[in-house]
C-alpha cells in the first residue's frame, strides 16, 4: 500500500512537471499517442515473442532471459496504455532488452535449484530430478468413519410397484 502511495506521488509530480512544460494540448496529445502506441505494441507482441524464441533456439539468450524479456515487454506495453508520464517513461524503457537485462542484474530473482523441483498439495506430488520425473497421486480420505450417516428411504405409496 505504501508503494502505491509513493508511485501515485511520483506520478503526479512528474505529470505536473511535464504538463506545465508542455501545456495542456500537448499533454493530452501525448496521453493519446502513448495509448495508441501501447495498444499497437500489445497487438504486435507476437512478433517480438517470435524473435525472442529464435534467439532462444540459437542459444543467444537463456530461458530465464527469454521469460524476463517477454514479460518486461508486455508490462511495458501495458504501462504505455495507462495515462501518465512516469508510466510512459518506464513503459518505453521496458521495451528495450538491454534495460531489462540491466534491471534483472540489479534485482535478483528467486531461482529454483536445477537438480530438483518439487510441487505438492494434498492429493498430488510432482518431483523432477535431472535423471527422472516422478508423479505420485494419492487420494486422501477427507472424512472419518464416525461422520458417515447411513440413510434408507422407504415409501408407503401405492403408486410404486415392487
Amino acid at each position: 500500500m505504501l508503494y502505491g502511495f509513493v508511485y501515485l506521488f511520483l506520478e503526479i509530480m512528474v505529470f505536473v512537471y511535464f504538463a506545465s512544460f508542455l501545456g495542456g494540448f500537448y499533454t493530452f496529445l501525448e496521453i493519446i499517442i502513448s495509448g495508441f502506441v501501447g495498444v499497437f505494441l500489445l497487438k504486435n507482441f507476437k512478433y517480438s515473442l517470435m524473435s525472442n524464441m529464435k534467439d532462444l533456439a540459437k542459444g543467444e539468450i537463456s530461458q530465464a532471459d527469454f521469460i524476463k524479456l517477454n514479460v518486461a515487454k508486455a508490462i511495458g506495453a501495458f504501462l504505455l496504455v495507462l495515462p501518465g508520464f512516469l508510466t510512459d517513461i518506464v513503459g518505453i524503457l521496458l521495451q528495450f532488452g538491454v534495460v531489462t537485462l540491466l534491471l534483472t542484474k540489479i534485482f535478483k530473482f528467486k531461482v529454483v535449484p536445477q537438480n530438483q523441483k518439487t510441487y505438492t498439495n494434498d492429493d498430488f506430488e510432482y518431483k523432477n530430478t535431472n535423471s527422472q520425473t516422478n508423479f505420485n497421486y494419492t487420494k486422501k480420505r477427507r472424512y472419518d468413519d464416525d461422520e458417515i450417516i447411513d440413510v434408507e428411504v422407504t415409501s408407503d405409496s401405492k403408486s410404486i410397484n415392487h
